[in-house]
């Protein structure tokens, strides 16, 4: 990160301000000429002016692009067009043109468009309406889309429930979106069975969509959704003219790391501005075809890579699950110039055995979030990509940022010349990630260097700045910080910690709750993560802090995944204490065969919290940090003395 100029941006800088002086001594006179010069040349003077003449190209290129993504969005909402609408536009420009491929299927723009206008008249005939939520528990197939896209057309909000989960999480997520029926894919049918005896879901109408390829056996008492769709007559639907874009279009859960899932409320708005937001600040153009591997319940390829096809019509090819081995293959085979993302998948692809694909591709732009920094420059050397296009962002908050210049590391960029636009900034947090209050009871902002909770000011009539919230009231109430700056002002909070550098790049450090305190020490456990990774070859590690008695604060532990066990304990301890300062090197080291991760790539870290180090719960190979800095094998000796007080840590 740039956190000090160096000798030759503070020369040029100083020349720059120079020149400045003597352009203003011919206009204004020499006395207040010299006073200005003299004011921007002393001490962080010229550190502010470098990084606002540094910023300032950035800046303008990407209020260009905010101002096109805005002007679209506004046009939309001024013509007051939902999701469907725009996609049926899209369809008249693009009939003929793939929308989605995979495997050997494609569904061009009208066939997309005629199978949503058949759910929606299928569904319309069944009662539901405006306000009604339906439930989607479905795998990857090319129709996915247009099963809420249709539904959309007649008001009815879809529940996109992640079809990995099963039992209470299951009835969880349907019962979270008010859900009155639910639309199953053949794969998943048993699933639906586990649960069907739920109070809350015996009785609820189930839709048994079969593919061509599916067994054709069907639940007991559901509705044979393929058979009956395919005898609607009615494929064209007339807009009910009470619709808004700010009504709601479908519910997207959030990934479930620390509990739960949580319903978050997806307006057409707001599908709008995300996916738009993608498409234009990274340049993607309508004769691109993007490679999308993730599940299409979530954000990133349900919502910004598909909303990218339905609103822009550009082509996509899908895949049912990630393959790291697979990934280049397929963006050849389908010719794509683009793909997608998420979590640890670019470490998968970089710890897959080098190929002749690995080059042979044409993907220019490869976009998504949670790319490692550690491993960024790596992957653009081993692959060849010309751009990286991280970007940041929750689903359901207003805080987004993009990386539009390929800075390695970084999440995106707050404008430092054009603030005023879009007003997102880092305020100073305590370890649990609350804003520190001043004695006014109001919060600072970040200086660059300084690690803080990112914040997104809420704006109820803008189109970047409303927070629609989650289905549950309080879990809504609970992410809206109260009077920041000034009375009655509201701000969305991240959760997440961010640095930023003199460019107002910004660095991702951590989630609030995985932060921990050591020794006096705030500890990022994805730095940690990272020296660790490196260090053990790229393998999966997770990092957690955990409560260790006659202590304060909380020890590091770190989950390994070693399914070979050929861990190399030696290197592992020299490389730590090479990397990492003291009171950040992991006290425990716990070995494990798999690390339980959701579908979007990110580590499940409750449970390895909650069983912490005791050996009675954990039958995997612990080791633990002796004094001399090498890892011994965790004994039940061990485990006593430190239940004790009488270990030395």
């Amino acid at each position: 990160m740039l956190l000090e100029l160096t000798q030759k941006q503070r020369r040029l800088t100083t020349a720059c301000i120079s020149v400045f002086g003597i352009v203003l001594t011919y206009f204004v006179g020499y006395i207040p000429a010299i006073v200005t010069t003299l004011y921007m040349l002393s001490g962080d003077r010229v550190t502010s002016v470098y990084s606002l003449a540094a910023a300032t190209p950035r800046d303008l290129k990407a209020a260009w692009r905010f101002i096109c993504i805005n002007w679209t969005v506004h046009q939309w909402i001024k013509a007051n067009k939902t999701v469907g609408d725009i996609f049926e536009e899209t369809v008249k420009r693009y009939p003929n043109k793939t929308a989605l491929m995979m495997d050997d299927t494609k569904i061009t723009f009208s066939e997309a468009n005629t199978f949503s206008n058949r759910v929606a008249s299928f569904f319309k005939s069944k009662g539901f309406k405006k306000g009604d939520s339906i439930a989607l528990l479905m795998e990857t197939k090319v129709e996915y889309p247009f099963f809420w896209i249709g539904l959309s057309k007649i008001g009815v909000t879809t529940a996109l429930i992640n079809y990995n989960l099963r039992k209470d999480p299951l009835i969880h997520s349907i019962k979270a979106a008010g859900a009155t029926a639910v639309i199953v894919s053949a794969e998943l049918k048993d699933a639906l069975t586990e649960i069907r005896d739920d109070p809350e879901i015996k009785g609820m109408p189930v839709f048994q969509y079969n593919g061509p390829k599916d067994k054709q056996d069907m639940l007991s008492g559901a509705t044979d959704l393929k058979k009956e769709l395919d005898t609607v007559s009615i494929v064209q639907i007339t807009k009910d003219s009470s619709f808004q874009p700010k009504d709601k279009l479908c519910y997207i859960y959030t990934s479930g790391t620390t509990g739960l899932p949580k319903a978050a409320v997806i307006t057409h708005v707001r599908y709008m501005f995300m996916s738009m937001g993608v498409y234009f600040m990274h340049a993607i153009r309508t004769d691109d075809v993007i490679y999308n591997p993730l599940p299409l319940y979530h954000t990133a390829g349900g919502m910004i890579g598909v909303g990218i096809v339905c609103l822009k019509g550009v082509s996509m090819a899908l895949r049912k699950k990630f393959s790291a081995s697979n990934f280049w293959a397929d963006c050849i085979k389908h010719k794509c110039t683009v793909a997608q993302y998420i979590g640890e998948i670019c470490r998968f692809l970089l710890s897959t055995p080098p190929k002749p694909e690995d080059t042979a591709h044409n993907v220019r732009l490869i976009f998504g979030n949670g790319f490692k920094p550690q491993i960024w420059n790596q992957f653009v050397s081993r692959f060849q990509v010309a751009q990286v296009g991280e970007f940041y962002g929750s689903t359901e908050g207003n805080s987004n940022l993009v990386n539009i210049t390929n800075t390695p590391g970084s999440v995106g960029f707050i404008p430092r010349s054009l603030g005023f636009i879009y007003p997102v900034m880092l305020v100073k947090c305590d370890e649990e990630g609350e804003p520190i209050r001043d004695s006014n009871g109001r919060c600072t902002r970040c200086k660059p260097g300084e690690p803080g909770v990112f914040i997104g000011k809420i704006k109820k009539k803008s189109i970047t700045g409303d927070f629609a919230g989650y289905s549950d009231k309080k879990a809504t109430e609970k992410k809206i910080v109260k009077n920041v700056f000034e009375e009655g002002d509201m701000y969305f909070n991240s959760g997440d910690i961010l640095v930023m550098d003199l460019l107002y790049n910004l660095y991702f450090k951590d989630r609030t709750g995985d932060t921990f305190r050591w020794r006096g020490e705030n500890v990022a456990t994805s730095e940690v993560e990272a020296v660790i990774s490196n260090v053990v070859g790229l393998k999966d590690c997770t990092v957690y802090g955990v409560e260790v008695p006659h202590t304060e604060g909380k020890a590091g532990m770190a989950a390994i995944v070693d399914p070979d066990n050929q861990l190399d304990v030696e290197h592992l301890s020299a490389g730590i204490k090479g990397a990492l300062p003291a009171y950040a090197r992991p006290l425990f080291i716990r070995v494990l065969k798999s690390v339980p991760m959701t579908s979007t790539f990110k580590v499940i870290k409750r449970d390895f919290v909650k069983e912490g180090f005791d050996l009675n719960a954990i039958k995997d190979p612990l080791y633990f940090l002796n004094h001399d800095g090498v890892y011994r094998k965790f004994t039940q000796k061990d485990y006593d003395d430190v239940m004790n007080g009488k270990a030395r840590l």
